[in-house]
Formats: C-alpha cells, sequence, structure tokens
C-alpha cells in the first residue's frame, strides 16, 4: 500500500486507515462518523439493555434458590440495577462526563452531544428492559 493511497480519518480510531485513490468529501466523512455513532449507540442500548435483563433473570433464579419471591426480587433488582446498566453501557467511569465538560468548555458541542446521545440511549436501553421485566413479572403478580 503506497503512501498516496492511504489517508488518516480522525474521527475513527487513529490506528485505523481507509484505502482510497483520492481523499473523501465531507460527505463521506460524514457517512463514515455516522455510521460509527449509530454502531456504538447500538452497543450501548443492548448492553444496557443486557445488564439489566440478565441481572434481573438471575436474581429471580437466586430468590427461588434462596425461597424468597422471585417476582419481587426481579422488579427490585432491575430498578437497582438501570444506573449500573448505563454506566457500564457508556464505558464504566467518568471519562464520558469529563469529554462533555472539556468540549463544552473548549466550544465544541458535537462530542457532547454524541456523548449525550449515548447516555441517552444506554437509558432508553436499561427502561425498556426494566419495562420488559415488568411484563413478565405482571402475570406472576
Amino acid at each position: 500500500m503506497s503512501a498516496e493511497l492511504c489517508y488518516h480519518i480522525p474521527s475513527l480510531d487513529p490506528h485505523r486507515l481507509v484505502e482510497a485513490k483520492d481523499k473523501p468529501d465531507s460527505n463521506k466523512r460524514q457517512v463514515i462518523g455516522m455510521n460509527y455513532f449509530l454502531t456504538k449507540a447500538g452497543l450501548d442500548f443492548f448492553t444496557a439493555f443486557g445488564v439489566v435483563l440478565g441481572g434481573a433473570m438471575l436474581a429471580g433464579i437466586g430468590s427461588i434458590f434462596m425461597m424468597l419471591p422471585p417476582t419481587a426480587m426481579m422488579l427490585d433488582t432491575a430498578d437497582r440495577l438501570k444506573i449500573w446498566a448505563i454506566v457500564a453501557a457508556i464505558g464504566g467511569s467518568i471519562d464520558p462526563v469529563r469529554v462533555i465538560e472539556s468540549n463544552i468548555n473548549l466550544g465544541h458541542l458535537s462530542p457532547a452531544f454524541q456523548q449525550i446521545c449515548y447516555i441517552i440511549i444506554a437509558f432508553l436501553g436499561a427502561h425498556l428492559a426494566t419495562e420488559l421485566v415488568r411484563l413478565i413479572c405482571k402475570g406472576a403478580a
């Protein structure tokens, strides 16, 4: 691969190179950036969804072994896991909040808006899983 056929896309992984005959225009960069955003948003949604749903189901199984009512344990666990599912989905640390703060302080609103969108999407995944657990437990109550 020759040097003139490769260029760096700054909006993605810094180690990722794309081969092309000429540099893309801004529309191609926006499409690549949008695909990355949608992929990460989808993963955040399903990560939060899986944490809540899996945790509630395992709590229900564990409550059977401990001779406790599984529906009450599943509902309580789903509510308590919601915030932790969001934290796990967005990266498991305070870094996304620092990204928002630093970008707003520098006047760059696009990366801050993306991080806020990731948090909202992770919340939607966690909330949908909580509502699914409520729907599952509704028939048992």
